[in-house]
């Protein structure tokens, strides 16, 4: 017996971006609408934020995480973007 899992349905993505480029770069993947989740590390690999992302989330809802971003871009000198897709 075989059983599918949701794994097999998602493909991820990593972009390495300094800190001035962050934000910009998460507002692209926010807009390109296929992104179901962002998940922001430093460069030791420890996770900052997740951001989940669902058809629902746009305008107010995402804009408590992408203020965070901001704070997080003012911080590091480099971090990994991971993206995880439909």
């Amino acid at each position: 017996m075989h059983l599918m899992t949701d794994e097999k349905a998602q493909s991820k993505e990593e972009f390495r971006v300094s800190g001035e480029e962050l934000l910009k770069k998460v507002k692209e993947l926010i807009a390109a609408g296929n992104a179901r989740r962002i998940i922001i590390k430093n460069e030791e690999g420890e996770t900052f934020i997740e951001i989940p992302l669902t058809i629902g989330a746009i305008g107010a809802v995402l804009v408590p995480p992408l203020a965070t971003v901001g704070a997080i871009a003012a911080l590091v000198a480099k971090c990994t973007i991971v993206v995880e897709k439909k």
